[in-house]
């Protein structure tokens, strides 16, 4: 399989916006406790990076959680899988979701409802990527990195088939 990779948003741009979506995190969440969920394995990079910018003020903790909707294709199966639950409770603490990409609003919406029942102090939703025009489900995104076209989009930790996730930046597959 030849892939031709165009660089959507270059490493230097994702920082650049990461930065920013730390400040505004750490002002929202100043003097509060946060949970950072990371919604493996797509997000890991994006929370990795997330996480070193959001400042001391923000008591901080890392969960992972893996879900899968995907399988080996470029299109959503619509059924969410979790592969991979939180290892301590959120009850009563602030969630914030870090997601990869919203694009059907399918995951975000399942991973929301799922929340509401472990009764947390509030959910929020990060997002680095959203597609609008996937858009099956309208969720919110509290947090967003950037709005895209309808690309099928790698790098960064995302992936195509579990390739790709190492690419410093987000490129665009164009297999044709």
């Amino acid at each position: 399989m030849s892939d031709n990779l165009a660089t959507l948003f270059s490493s230097e741009q994702l920082a650049e916006r990461v930065t920013v979506l730390g400040a505004e995190i750490s002002e929202a969440y100043a003097n509060q406790k946060l949970v950072l969920v990371c919604v493996l394995k797509g997000s890991f990079v994006f929370t990795a990076d997330l996480a070193r910018v959001i400042d001391e003020r923000v008591n901080l903790r890392i969960e992972f959680l893996g879900v899968q909707s995907y399988g080996e294709g470029t299109e959503s199966t619509g059924v969410v899988q979790i592969t991979q639950d939180l290892t301590k409770s959120i009850e009563d603490e602030h969630v914030l979701i870090v997601e990869d990409i919203v694009d059907t609003g399918l995951t975000i919406s399942h991973l929301l409802e799922l929340f509401k029942t472990r009764k947390p102090a509030s959910v929020k939703v990060c997002s680095l990527l959203h597609k609008p025009a996937r858009t099956r489900i309208d969720v919110p995104i509290d947090y967003l990195g950037f709005t895209i076209e309808d690309h099928f989009v790698v790098g960064y930790g995302l992936d195509w088939a579990q390739r790709y996730r190492n690419l410093p930046f987000i490129g665009v597959v164009d297999n044709e």
